[in-house]
């Protein structure tokens, strides 16, 4: 079941949901705006633990947070001559966590092309990233160095949006005076968006029940694992098994 953040009008939000977990009493925190402030940072940890877990158990189907307004690639203009390109946030601001895939327009045809990731440090051969020749030219490969994307030829003209780059990046987190908002994954999952604050709750103040909350985290923990490992299933062949028949 999908949870909001705040429901003070069901009480089956995740700021409602903690409340009882940690055995407060009804609006000790969707009433204080201090002790909400507190939970709204918690539960976003719990969402940067969840996107850990799901980014290191998911395959092809890349995840991404549905709150999200657009899709996890971003663009940049190329620029004549200028071969490293700084790539910190997508256009809404949202930290880039890791690259998948860069493409390049021609600036003939407008086609995009896939370039080929190539890591410098780990190269014995001289290249055109280190030779120092500046050679020019349509980009073919691409290095990563920290934030930035480095090309291996400079580019000879600007093409206005001509780098794609396809990403993982952060999510949308939420806000103390969030209600009706909802974390940007599976439903089924939506109880660790509250247990993991609980936990770290439970943990700070020695409650007794540390232990089971901490069970129901780590069970979560691997549902969340198998869930995303699971996924794409479309990709998988499918495996027959043969029928036996027994004559006798």
């Amino acid at each position: 079941m999908s949870l909001a953040f705040n429901d003070t009008s069901t009480y089956r939000g995740l700021v409602q949901m903690y409340e009882r977990e940690i055995s407060a009493q009804r609006a000790t925190v969707s009433g204080n705006t201090n002790l909400l402030k507190e939970f709204t940072a918690d539960a976003n940890l719990a969402i940067d633990d969840y996107l850990t877990l799901a980014i290191q158990a998911s395959g092809s189907w890349k995840i991404d947070d549905t709150n999200h307004t657009d899709y996890p690639e971003i663009t940049t203009n190329i620029v004549a001559n200028q071969r490293e390109y700084s790539l910190l946030t997508d256009e809404n601001g949202n930290a880039i966590l890791d690259i998948y895939k860069v493409y390049a327009k021609d600036s003939a045809s407008s086609a995009f092309r896939l370039l080929t990731p190539y890591d410098s440090d780990a190269e014995t051969e001289s290249s055109t990233f280190s030779d120092g020749m500046s050679a020019t030219g349509s980009p073919t490969k691409y290095d990563k160095l920290a934030n930035i994307i480095r090309l291996d030829k400079l580019p000879s003209a600007n093409v206005t949006n001509g780098l794609k780059v396809s990403i993982n990046r952060e999510a949308s987190y939420f806000t103390y005076t969030d209600t009706t908002k909802k974390a940007g994954f599976a439903g089924l999952h939506h109880k660790f968006f509250y247990l993991r604050p609980a936990l770290d709750y439970a943990r700070r103040n020695s409650l007794n029940s540390y232990p089971r909350i901490e069970a129901e985290v780590m069970k979560l923990e691997q549902d969340i694992r198998e869930y995303y490992g699971f996924r794409a299933k479309d990709e998988r062949p499918n495996k027959l098994t043969a029928f036996k028949q027994d004559n006798r």
